[in-house]
């Protein structure tokens, strides 16, 4: 089974924070990358970091600074902690799983979940 199960998501004031969490199932978990991405209506989607199994981690300028990734591999989670949130930062937010190095490094993720909102407000 492949299952990433995205939660945490909801609605914040600009410059708070939120912890977001994707419950992943064994063989998602155990693929070469797992990343936090986003998309915005009428927007393409985004990468914003990414986790490779050999330990390199990867922002987004986007991002970087206000929010860091992280996992759990006792939980099978991956965390995406958000601070100092601006309202550009309102989107779906997916977690999704790399096969391997090879598409990994051209954004190609081969497991998705179903995304969880951030809406953030002024």
């Amino acid at each position: 089974q492949v299952r990433l199960v995205e939660s945490g998501g909801s609605s914040v004031q600009a410059g708070g924070s939120l912890r977001l969490s994707c419950v992943a199932s064994r063989y998602a978990y155990s693929r070469y990358a797992l990343g936090w991405f986003r998309q915005a209506p009428g927007k393409e989607r985004e990468g914003l970091a990414s986790i490779a199994v050999n330990g390199m981690i990867s922002y987004a300028d986007s991002i970087k600074g206000r929010f860091t990734i992280s996992q759990d591999d006792a939980e099978s989670t991956l965390y995406l902690q958000m601070n100092n949130v601006k309202p550009e930062d309102t989107a779906m937010y997916y977690c999704a799983a790399a096969e391997d190095y090879r598409d990994a490094i051209k954004g190609i993720y081969h497991y998705w979940g179903q995304g969880t909102q951030v809406t953030v407000s002024l």
